[in-house]
């Protein structure tokens, strides 16, 4: 760990020395790029130094209460030791967690894929509540949403749902949101009073930029069609809905919420290049459904990573085996517990895996 830290500290001070570089402060591009970088590893830095400092001073304390004759002195040198001491405990663990890997994906905006799984008509109306769980979270946030497409069931719910969420570090929360989500309440199609228990699938994909996933055009079959979105109503006379299909893969994206063809056909792409990443990250050579399997699962009830009990006012993470007891805030957005709490234990272990290498 020590090694990292010292090269972590010998580029930063290498990045001080080319920013006072006058050729450097003239090239606007490159002293950008070197102030971005100098900044992602200050904090890496001042922590390191505070470490050696309070190293020093431990030591310095250690030897006052080995040497001093007066025993009051040795007294506060002990105490000063064990404050020391556990202040170095606490630097050297937040060092570990500052060394760990950052996923390159956790700034970039977001699509997540909402769809209803086992419930029926029920399963949509979760998909439903699902969805505004995750636009009131966004608005929390200050993040931008819009609908990208969507296939409404009879009542109010969704089949599907797909919109992106636009904001810094969407992704970084948000992964932590794909899987089976379950719920069990009395539908408000229930006449007995019976409970149900249906499930929703969510899939959230990191956007990408075209330079990143390499799409040939000779690979697309792009059709457009008469919109029922925006496009439709406010230019009927034109098709602004637009269908691709990736020949390769057999990926079928569509898009109609966009007043023009020419955006949608820009969502549609963003979309497309989205799956197409993940499939690449997975380093899998299947179609879309079957990546998304992997993450998500097939949606049945027994496959689940969170549970919405109404009855008992009840949401449960099962990857965490953590409870909140609020549920309607929760269907409000306040996911945030859940998701702190999924961050953590995801940083817990991999400093325990990081530490099994350095051992």
């Amino acid at each position: 760990m020590f090694d990292r830290l010292q090269a972590v500290v010998k580029r930063y001070e290498e990045l001080e020395n080319l920013m006072a570089d006058p050729q450097v402060m003239q090239d606007y591009d490159l002293m950008v790029g070197y102030a971005r970088e100098h900044a992602e590893l200050e904090e890496t830095v001042r922590a390191y130094r505070d470490y050696l400092r309070v190293k020093d001073e431990l030591a310095a304390a250690r030897q006052m209460a080995e040497e001093e004759e007066d025993p009051d002195l040795r007294e506060m040198a002990r105490e000063e030791m064990a404050r020391l001491e556990a202040e170095q405990q606490r630097l050297e663990v937040h060092l570990r967690q500052l060394l760990l890997p950052k996923d390159p994906r956790d700034d970039k905006n977001v699509i997540v894929e909402i769809r209803a799984g086992a419930g029926g008509d029920e399963a949509g109306l979760f998909a439903a509540d699902l969805f505004r769980m995750y636009t009131r979270y966004a608005e929390q946030q200050g993040w931008k949403t819009e609908i990208i497409s969507e296939n409404r069931t009879g009542i109010g719910g969704f089949k599907e749902v797909i919109f992106g969420v636009q904001g810094k570090g969407a992704y970084s929360r948000l992964k932590y949101e794909s899987g089976v989500h379950r719920v069990q309440r009395v539908p408000v199609t229930e006449s007995s009073g019976r409970i149900h228990t249906s499930t929703a699938t969510v899939a959230v994909l990191p956007e990408v930029d075209e330079v990143e996933v390499r799409i040939d055009p000779k690979d697309l079959d792009i059709t457009t069609y008469g919109s029922s979105g925006p496009g439709g109503q406010h230019m009927q006379k034109n098709d602004t809905a637009v269908r691709i299909v990736h020949k390769p893969t057999g990926i079928v994206v569509s898009c109609e919420n966009e007043r023009s063809l020419t955006q949608n056909k820009e969502r549609a792409m963003a979309v497309l290049r989205a799956r197409l990443y993940e499939m690449e990250q997975e380093k899998q050579n299947e179609e879309i459904e079957s990546a998304r399997r992997a993450q998500v699962g097939t949606g049945e009830r027994s496959e689940k990573i969170r549970t919405y009990n109404y009855p008992q006012n009840r949401v449960t993470d099962h990857r965490i085996n953590m409870s909140v007891y609020n549920l309607p805030a929760v269907m409000d957005g306040a996911i945030d517990e859940f998701i702190e709490a999924l961050a953590l234990d995801d940083q817990t272990r991999r400093l325990a895996a990081g530490e099994e290498e350095d051992a």
